[in-house]
């Protein structure tokens, strides 16, 4: 089967296509042929050796598919021979087939494509965790999402919609915004154009935000955490950014706020059940039209160096495939 291979760390250019021998699941796995693989920014690091997962060499990038699953170890179930999946593994997705923990595949109703299954798992499992599970997001409460049109940003918007707050999104480009407004944004501050601070006390009328999403880190996390209301919870996402911010820890005690880690996969690990109920959630909104699970573009396997590219450069607008 191919495989797309991380052999020597290094950018995207380095990533090479080689055959490998088929995989063949252990006891609790099941084998899925991949339809769809997902990339995320943390991919771009993975290669690079910059992330906190570190796999062995060779490796392939790709935390997240959709698939059908092919064949099941000795003394599994949950899932069938012939089923629609998704599933998240870390690493390993960018080739043609894969074994995953039958724990962590969820099934795909009818009425959920591919390309829009494909990457569900991560990011809006992310942000659904996120505001659901740690700031426990309330109708009517203000929700700014930083970095707003990228992959856990968009799910962000859309999540935080249909949980009834009143969405601000937050980009460096007024086209990325249009695509955040076109997803439920009620109101877009480009902090390219504006400072946060100063946007975010414009649009609350100087009240602040009740939560604030932030995979990006670096130079806006301060001013994030300064347009926080009392009682605001702050969610750490990631550092989409590269610098990890050192927040002062004053402002959380003069505004009575939280700070809060959002470390989605070893929530899956610790609360299995938890985690299958989100899941349920998401794929049943995406069903019924209330979340797009908007795509960006889709790669052949081959070009997954171009894809991991365009994340790389933060231009992505939604979710970016590779099919095998």
């Amino acid at each position: 089967m191919k495989a797309v291979l991380c052999r020597s760390f290094g950018g995207p250019e380095t990533l090479v296509v080689e055959d490998v021998p088929e995989p063949r699941p252990g006891p609790g796995e099941a084998r899925v042929r991949v339809r769809l693989a997902a990339l995320n920014f943390f991919d771009t690091l993975i290669i690079e050796n910059k992330y906190q997962l570190k796999p062995p060499l060779p490796f392939s990038p790709g935390a997240e598919f959709c698939g059908t699953v092919e064949a099941l170890g000795p003394g599994t179930d949950g899932v069938r021979v012939g089923e629609r999946v998704v599933g998240s593994i870390g690493h390993g997705a960018c080739r043609e087939l894969v074994t995953a923990e039958v724990k962590r595949l969820t099934p795909v109703p009818d009425g959920v494509s591919d390309e829009q299954a494909a990457g569900l798992t991560i990011t809006y499992g992310t942000s659904l965790h996120a505001l659901k599970d740690r700031a426990k997001l309330e109708p009517g409460e203000t929700l700014a999402v930083l970095g707003a049109a990228g992959g856990v940003g968009l799910a962000a918007v859309e999540i935080g919609r249909l949980m009834g707050a009143r969405v601000i999104a937050c980009a460096s480009a007024d086209d990325k915004l249009a695509v955040a407004r076109q997803h439920g944004a009620d109101l877009t501050l480009n902090y390219a154009a504006e400072s946060l601070r100063d946007g975010l006390r414009r649009l609350t009328d100087g009240r602040g935000v009740d939560v604030l999403y932030d995979p990006v880190g670096g130079d806006l996390a301060e001013p994030g955490l300064r347009s926080m209301a009392w009682k605001g919870r702050y969610l750490v996402i990631g550092f989409a950014a590269g610098e990890i911010p050192k927040l002062p820890l004053n402002l959380v005690l003069l505004k009575g706020c939280d700070v809060q880690g959002v470390f989605w996969g070893s929530f899956v690990d610790r609360e299995p059940a938890a985690h299958a109920a989100n899941m349920a959630w998401l794929l049943a909104h995406v069903a019924d039209g209330g979340l797009s699970a908007r795509v960006d573009a889709v790669f052949p396997l081959a070009d997954t160096p171009a894809a991991l590219g365009v994340l790389a450069r933060r231009e992505a607008k939604g979710k970016v495939l590779v099919r095998p």
